[in-house]
């Protein structure tokens, strides 16, 4: 039994999953294939085997938030998900190569943690960040009303972004200040995609890594890798199960009362029956 067991997880870190998954994920992934397997003993034969996941290298993301363009409510956090297309997540970070800098544009489905558009450019010119919202605009084709999420940067708050998102009846949300939490699901992204692809391979220039990005996002992130905070489902799956169970519901709003406010006031809203949102899955998982 111990040799089928070293032998699937030879077959899932190294080959399948080119030493991306830590030893829960690959615990969660046996078990979904019938074996009983104590995630303890599956660290242990990793650690015999060397098949221990890469550890992640750290790194830096910053943020132009000295502008004079519009800063808009935080919404994002006030919202409790049934559902796609009612919260996308955007960022942007940096990627080192050896002769440069490149920068990476991303859209995040709030609700499932997909990867619904991005773009890779040399610089952060507004393509970067339109590029991203396109693609994810034409993929998606969501409704009216959907809340688009971002930090304070400049590539998020000017005009031509804000024009798009207002052609397609989307509505701009942005970060607190000094609080990543808010945007914390497209950071743990960031972090995945950089432990699991770009620290682990070397690229011969630009397309090269276009096209091992790309791979990644589409052939692994969004169909394969399991996702903690999805149940150990990854986000296609996701997707396809809770559209087959859920009903067609919008997102809620969720407002706190002013502790200045009067405290009898407050009683009288919260004794209608009025809940307390439950908490969401960590946002910092993936």
């Amino acid at each position: 039994m111990r040799k089928r067991w070293k032998c699937d997880l030879r077959s899932n870190n190294a080959m399948e999953h080119r030493r991306r998954y830590g030893y829960r994920r690959i615990t969660a992934e046996l078990h979904r294939r019938g074996m009983q397997i104590n995630h303890k003993r599956v660290m242990r034969i990793m650690r015999e085997d060397n098949l221990l996941g890469l550890q992640p290298k750290r790194f830096k993301v910053t943020t132009d938030s000295n502008h004079k363009f519009e800063v808009y409510l935080n919404l994002a956090a006030r919202m409790k998900l049934s559902g796609i297309n009612q919260l996308w997540v955007a960022d942007i970070t940096y990627i080192r190569r050896k002769a440069e800098f490149v920068y990476l544009a991303v859209i995040l489905d709030g609700f499932s943690r997909k990867v619904v558009g991005w773009a890779l450019d040399r610089t952060l010119a507004m393509q970067l960040t339109v590029g991203a919202l396109e693609q994810a605009i034409e993929s998606r084709q969501p409704q009216p009303g959907l809340v688009q999420h971002s930090d304070r940067g400049l590539q998020y708050a000017r005009a031509e972004y804000i024009t798009i998102l207002e052609k397609h009846h989307m509505v701009p949300s942005m970060s607190r200040p000094a609080n990543p939490y808010d945007n914390a699901s497209c950071e743990s992204f960031m972090k995945t995609l950089k432990r699991e692809e770009i620290y682990a391979n070397k690229y011969n220039d630009l397309e090269h890594l276009r096209a091992n990005i790309e791979e990644f996002i589409d052939q692994y992130y969004n169909r394969q890798r399991l996702h903690s905070a999805l149940g150990y489902r990854s986000p296609e799956e996701f997707e396809q199960k809770t559209e087959s169970q859920a009903e067609s519901r919008s997102a809620t709003m969720v407002f706190f009362e002013n502790k200045e406010n009067n405290k009898k006031n407050s009683k009288g809203l919260l004794g209608k029956g009025t809940q307390m949102p439950s908490p969401s899955p960590d946002p910092f998982s993936c």
